[in-house]
């Protein structure tokens, strides 16, 4: 799934009681498990200008950046936190762990073959699975409209809200964003 809709569906299932602190940590939690690829591949791609090709089909597989992926996307870690979060609390920790694990929860079945290990430290296992939210050979025609919708919905949701004018303007740029990515994805990106 893209980390727009991510931020946004996260965001509009986790953050209760709805105020603009929980709401910000949900967000936070939702981009926490992509942050790590953002961080290296841009580091690969605009610091030390590898070209993209050997940053996404030979870094991406590679131990030392599977080892962080692994750390970042843990059911088990952000279960634990979680854990931590509802026994001390506090409703933004338990917004940004529930955001995190709804993120990987909706990632898990929409990695066909760039699924990351998410039972580590438990298990190095990877699923792959039969569907992928970015490649058409792997069902993306008809998962990239259904985000589109899901991520649509969430915005709407937040709106509903009244949370004020930065995060509405917050919410909107999330789905401008979420829209041309799928859009890309579908028509431009992947090769048919």
């Amino acid at each position: 799934m893209n980390t727009p809709a991510h931020l946004l569906i996260g965001a509009a299932a986790m953050a209760r009681p709805a105020n603009r602190a929980v709401v910000w940590a949900a967000f936070a939690g939702a981009l926490l498990p992509d942050l790590s690829l953002y961080l290296l591949a841009g580091g690969a791609l605009i610091i030390w200008q590898i070209p993209p090709q050997i940053v996404f089909d030979e870094l991406y597989f590679s131990d030392a950046w599977q080892t962080v992926f692994a750390i970042d996307n843990s059911f088990v870690l952000w279960g634990v936190l979680l854990g931590i979060a509802i026994w001390r609390g506090a409703p933004w920790a338990i917004a940004l762990t529930g955001a995190a694990l709804l993120h990987l929860a909706l990632d898990f079945p929409l990695h066909h073959d760039d699924g990351r290990p998410h039972f580590w430290p438990l298990s190095d296992w990877i699923f792959e699975s039969p569907l992928s939210y970015w490649d058409r050979d792997h069902g993306a025609m008809w998962l990239g409209p259904v985000e589109a919708i899901a991520a649509s919905l969430a915005a709407i949701s937040l709106w509903y809200r009244q949370l004020g004018w930065t995060l509405s303007i917050a919410a909107a740029i999330l789905l401008m964003a979420e829209l041309w990515v799928v859009r890309q994805w579908l028509f431009f990106f992947v090769d048919g």
